[in-house]
């Protein structure tokens, strides 16, 4: 029996023990992360699958894994199809499998801490069908299963200075507060890791690739707030930041201190406050007030003092891709090189800044048929040598303090055939339609994602994952609500309307499974957009990124006159901005890279 097969059966065992007919197993914690801590990492432990989404149900005698298209291929090379059924979604549901495949009668377990409010009433209705009911556990079973489970990192909070910020915590809470009067609310949780962060103008070290700490915050229509959180994490710095008006708790002690507001009107955010957090108050004699999370949007809309540190990070990094790229160029064509000893590269150039605080999420090194998987991560086991013919595709970014970052780029490896170059520049004409296009404010990000499609579409072609997706300051590189995707891909329907200083990916691409994989991605920043005789607001986008798209896989002669000014004018300031940063040999071969067309 395989490892994960064995891990199956354990928890199988298990759920026979204490009742359950099955239990469901998401990816996320108890503050609806994408990205988790490895404590948190059950669905990963229970299946083998190594994507940043997905969901999993099991039951006495099938199981089933959910994910969406960025990983068809990913989970279908992790995953055992000889335990595991593969939903796609959103073509399927974790919730209509339910319906069709649990036992009649049965009782299907849940953890509370996991779940959303919305999430456990569907799942509660699909089994309704069945005659079967959902069943809140106190233990979740996957962890009694798990015997070397990690301990959650104990890593010490810090202080994200004032002057990064942009505004004080003070200020902020003050917003927080003045937004629960016009509500009528007497206090909002705040459970999403990066609300909190942003908040009280503190980072941590709790989740890999994010500086967000684990805790709870309350914030009362005083300003005042409750916080919890180890107090092992707490330095003296710490606590002199937060001051007076921040009272300090355990984080063991949140469930009980939800319970204290009686005849309260609390605010839990639907989608990003767990189940338990809701029933917790409820039990306790508050009313719950199902509105979004006030933070949300403010830390959306970035503020001049955030966007003058991005603009700082874009060209630190950009530097670094820039003599990274040039190093694939001139070292991998000739064999030795590898996706994880190129991924290593890319590491170096940026910890050579000196101001790199971690990766901004797990590199994607990708070459050849692994590019295919836009997700793809490198391991010991899926490592692949660069060689010539291929093409490698590079999606990554920095944390800095003053900044996230997130790029991706693609480089042949020796030549390009003729299909690689038509498809690589349709993919940048679908880029370039984004990042020139000129739309009203209020417009949602789903309604311009075709955008980037049409040149796919044309051909017969497309990418089954959203076009863009929101950037934080220095916190989570996936940050909400903005988003760039239409309602059939990944995600679902981008409802948010964009708003002037939201910051968001704009990134096309094309996968060829078992051959090669094409994304072009730069951060842009949506701006107003003045334009003469206009009789409403209109917003664009600036491009913030800045490293060079290679020239050699561009087939000039598919793109317009208009699309060739754009490449020439992008290139033109890329090597404007980035050239005094550079050593003299990296700034020739920036300098040749950025050529007109």
């Amino acid at each position: 029996m395989s490892l994960h097969a064995d891990r199956l059966a354990q928890l199988r065992t298990r759920l026979a023990v204490i009742g359950l007919d099955g239990f469901i197993v998401p990816l996320t914690d108890e503050h609806m992360s994408e990205y988790v801590g490895d404590y948190a990492q059950r669905l990963g432990w229970l299946t083998g699958f190594g994507g940043s989404a997905g969901s999993a149900v099991v039951l006495a005698d099938r199981a089933a894994i959910f994910t969406d298209g960025r990983y068809t291929l990913q989970v279908r090379e992790q995953v055992a199809a000889d335990d595991w059924d593969y939903v796609g979604v959103p073509q399927g549901s974790l919730a209509g499998w339910l319906a069709v495949h649990a036992p009649e009668g049965g009782r299907i377990g849940y953890d509370p801490w996991l779940h959303t409010r919305t999430q456990v009433q569907d799942m509660a209705d699909a089994l309704c069908a069945r005659g079967a009911i959902l069943v809140a556990v106190a233990e979740n079973p996957v962890d009694a299963v798990w015997t070397d489970r990690p301990q959650p990192s104990p890593a010490p909070l810090v202080v994200q200075d004032d002057a990064l910020a942009g505004a004080t915590s003070a200020e902020k809470r003050a917003r927080i507060a003045d937004w629960l009067v016009e509500q009528r609310a007497d206090a909002v949780v705040l459970s999403a890791l990066d609300s909190i962060a942003w908040a009280l103008n503190i980072r941590g070290g709790d989740v890999a690739h994010t500086p967000v700490a684990l805790s709870y915050a309350v914030v009362h229509a005083s300003g005042e707030t409750d916080f919890y959180v180890a107090p092992s994490k707490l330095t003296d710095a710490v606590r002199q930041h937060l001051g007076n008006a921040v009272r300090l708790h355990d984080r063991a002690d949140f469930d009980t201190g939800l319970r204290g507001f009686a005849g309260k009107r609390i605010v839990a955010d639907p989608e990003r406050a767990v189940a338990a957090i809701a029933q917790a108050l409820e039990a306790g004699g508050a009313t719950v007030l199902t509105l979004r999370d006030p933070v949300v949007l403010a830390k959306a809309i970035k503020n001049p003092v955030e966007l003058a540190g991005h603009r700082a990070a874009s060209l630190r990094d950009g530097a670094a891709m820039v003599r990274f790229l040039r190093w694939v160029e001139e070292e991998c064509p000739g064999g030795g090189q590898t996706e994880l000893s190129a991924a290593a590269q890319l590491l170096a150039c940026r910890q050579a800044t000196g101001r790199l605080r971690d990766t901004s999420f797990a590199t994607i090194s990708a070459t050849g048929a692994h590019g295919a998987s836009p997700h793809y991560h490198v391991t010991e086991e899926s490592n692949a040598p660069i060689v010539p013919g291929q093409l490698f595709l590079i999606d990554s970014g920095g944390q800095y303090d003053d900044g996230t970052t997130d790029i991706t780029r693609v480089m042949p490896i020796g030549d390009p055939t003729p299909e690689m170059r038509d498809r690589f520049t349709r993919v940048l004409k679908g880029h370039i339609g984004l990042a020139t296009a000129v739309f009203p404010d209020g417009t949602l990000g789903g309604h311009i994602d075709a955008l980037a499609r049409r040149p796919l579409w044309e051909a017969g072609l497309d990418y089954a994952h959203g076009t863009g997706h929101g950037v934080g300051a220095y916190l989570s590189v996936h940050e909400g609500p903005q988003r760039i995707a239409a309602p059939n891909y990944p995600g679902g329907a981008a409802m948010e309307p964009l708003r002037a200083g939201m910051l968001l990916s704009n990134e096309p691409g094309y996968y060829k499974a078992g051959e090669y994989g094409i994304r072009i991605e730069n951060l842009v920043l949506v701006e107003p957009c003045d334009i003469p005789g206009a009789d409403r607001a209109m917003l664009g986008f600036e491009t913030l990124t800045l490293c060079p798209i290679e020239r050699t896989l561009i087939d000039a002669a598919l793109l317009t006159d208009a699309e060739r000014a754009w490449v020439d004018a992008y290139h033109a300031q890329v090597a404007q901005a980035l050239g005094p940063d550079l050593a003299e040999d990296d700034r020739a071969w920036l300098h040749a890279k950025c050529a007109p067309l």
